[in-house]
């Protein structure tokens, strides 16, 4: 995770994604991102609506809050609610991890081969294939490991209606919080371009500690325990 916007809007002539109009749109083996790879959001067993309800009240967990992005007042709480944990925040995009077709060092300057956490074949994530979410990095502020929440951990990402299952896959700045992965964005109907792309402070993350996809890499685990532990979350309140 990076202090995107204020330091991307520093650096001087940056290679820009290409537009999301601009994306194929017919499978090949050879495009990490064929539709297979990253479906749209879509609601399943559990509406965004009961989601939301169910995450609406706050027990802050956090000594001190977050900042959204450099230079924002630090205004976000991390939330414990029925076993759940969770925020509300901007989504700005990120691009780690194995290099591909959209995320690499010409399309995003800020650009890290590396995710704190790594699939089952050693290999770090792709931040193109998989809807990850990213954490802030342990602090006084706040431990996720402490937490239950760590490498794999399944959340559901709310925005607009939509709800999309994704695994925690990597760790970012103490200070800062709100960032998924490339294929989470794109998935949620947001545009992905990590210099450009993102939305503002209208996306709920909720995690559930003790839920986690095995493989991490594998997005079908993600939705069926996610559903799962949604249910099980709508249920309780």
């Amino acid at each position: 995770m990076h202090s995107r916007k204020l330091t991307l809007a520093a650096v001087c002539g940056a290679a820009l994604l290409a537009p999301a109009a601009l994306l194929p749109t017919t499978a090949n083996a050879e495009d990490p991102l064929r539709p297979a790879a990253a479906p749209a959001a879509r609601e399943g067993g559990v509406r965004a609506a009961d989601l939301l309800a169910a995450v609406s009240g706050c027990r802050e967990i956090t000594h001190g809050r977050y900042r959204t992005d450099d230079g924002a007042r630090a205004t976000v709480p991390v939330c414990a609610t029925r076993g759940a944990v969770h925020w509300k925040a901007d989504l700005d995009v990120d691009c780690d991890g194995r290099r591909g077709r959209y995320c690499n060092r010409r399309t995003d300057p800020l650009f890290l081969a590396t995710t704190a956490y790594q699939q089952s074949d050693g290999r770090h994530l792709s931040a193109e294939r998989l809807p990850y979410i990213v954490v802030p990095g342990s602090s006084r502020r706040w431990n996720p490991y402490r937490s239950g929440v760590r490498g794999g951990t399944v959340g559901a990402i709310v925005y607009r209606g939509k709800v999309l299952y994704a695994v925690v896959g990597d760790t970012g700045p103490t200070d800062l919080i709100g960032e998924a992965s490339y294929a989470a964005a794109r998935a949620l109907g947001i545009d992905p371009d990590p210099i450009r792309g993102g939305a503002g402070n209208e996306v709920t993350y909720i995690l559930f500690p003790g839920t986690t996809a095995r493989p991490i890499e594998s997005h079908a685990a993600a939705v069926t325990a996610g559903e799962a532990a949604a249910r099980k979350l709508v249920r309780a309140r």
